[in-house]
């Protein structure tokens, strides 16, 4: 009888920490992480730049997701564009003022479940010395165990769309587009 008691009861705990699980800490793959950014030039082409290479963690709450947060840190050095002249310019006070301000963040302050695999990820976005909100419509795209890492691994996608002008870089806009389309693509493992 007492270890029937003794069993139930840790099944029951067992389960209370399930149901009531905390968040749990991922920390993103730098290898497999990337912001990619696209903007009109002249009504000529649509170009691209990115960044890679960056940190940050995510807390996943699998079971309340809108409990989730994300914190992300980028150089601003790491910007690629595939020509070294405008990458130099890029970084000038014109644009990102790496000098000045060599990191970029975004921190989460509100995530929205809009489907079983999909979510708005309401945060601060600094860069250039400024911060803004911003939105970020963002896609679960396979959580599991990662076959080399042999760890659990989660992987997003998000999208957004940006003012240069409201991070105090508008320089020949409205000839160069004053929107940006970002699109960023994520991997993260559980630490630990």
């Amino acid at each position: 009888m007492k270890k029937a008691l003794l069993l139930a009861s840790a099944l029951i705990l067992s389960s209370a920490s399930m149901v009531f699980a905390a968040p749990e800490k991922y920390e993103l793959d730098s290898s497999h992480s990337q912001v990619t950014f696209t903007y009109n030039h002249l009504g000529f082409s649509n170009t691209v730049g990115m960044f890679s290479g960056f940190k940050g963690e995510l807390m996943l709450d699998q079971d309340d997701p809108s409990k989730s947060t994300v914190s992300v840190s980028i150089d601003t050095a790491s910007l690629l564009t595939g020509w070294a002249e405008r990458d130099a310019h890029f970084k000038t006070d014109d644009f990102f003022g790496a000098d000045k301000t060599p990191t970029i963040t975004f921190v989460s302050n509100k995530v929205e479940v809009t489907g079983e695999k999909t979510a708005l990820i309401t945060g601060d976005l600094t860069m250039n010395g400024i911060t803004k909100p911003v939105v970020l419509d963002a896609a679960l795209n396979q959580m599991g165990e990662h076959p080399m890492a042999k760890k659990a691994w989660a992987g997003f996608d998000a999208t957004t769309t940006i003012l240069r002008s409201d991070f105090d870089m508008g320089m020949f806009a409205p000839y160069v587009s004053d929107e940006v389309k970002l699109k960023i693509s994520v991997e993260a493992g559980k630490a630990g």
